[in-house]
């Protein structure tokens, strides 16, 4: 379950950064933005985990007992490309208007890294679909608040908050590879 957990938080972090990110750029009906990034992120961010949990599933037969190493290498990869990703531009900069568009293909570009991560659900103990339940509840909640921290200034967070979760990541992924 705590493994479940880490991941959740760990894969809302770059919907949190570019929460963040909107609740700068947007400073009125910051309640109706934060509740629409919630949903958008959340969504996505349950979805695309189960899709590649099933995407993993259907390939258990041909990669047998490389499961660990293939997980612990995509946990690897992932948590390196957001913590590479934290030192870039940020997206939300280049956006001039928060549509309904707009937020669904951020939350498509910020759960791409989560349909990967779900090739590991099966390497832990809790129910796929419980776990990206919970990742979607835990993404949801993590886009309101970055939103209204977006609104008080709080932008440094953003670069740091991706860090955190690509080193969470890694993390969870040495703890596959060693302990499973």
């Amino acid at each position: 379950m705590i493994e479940v957990l880490l991941l959740a938080v760990a894969l809302s972090m770059d919907a949190f950064a570019v929460s963040i990110g909107l609740g700068v750029k947007q400073k009125k009906d910051i309640k109706v933005l934060a509740l629409k990034a919630g949903l958008f992120f959340g969504i996505f961010q349950a979805i695309m985990p189960l899709i590649g949990y099933l995407g993993g599933v259907g390939l258990k037969q041909y990669i047998g007992g490389y499961d660990v190493i293939i997980g612990f290498t995509l946990l690897l990869l992932i948590g390196a490309k957001m913590i590479y990703e934290s030192f870039g531009e940020n997206v939300e900069d280049e956006i001039l208007l928060i549509s309904n568009k707009v937020l669904f293909t951020l939350a498509i570009a910020t759960s791409i890294d989560a349909m990967a991560a779900g090739f590991t659900l099966h390497l832990f103990s809790l129910n796929p679909i419980v776990s990206v339940i919970i990742i979607g509840i835990v993404t949801f909640f993590f886009s309101i608040l970055g939103v209204y921290l977006g609104t008080k200034g709080s932008e440094k967070l953003e670069s740091k908050s991706e860090v955190m979760g690509g080193v969470i990541l890694i993390m969870i992924g040495f703890k596959l590879l060693l302990f499973t």
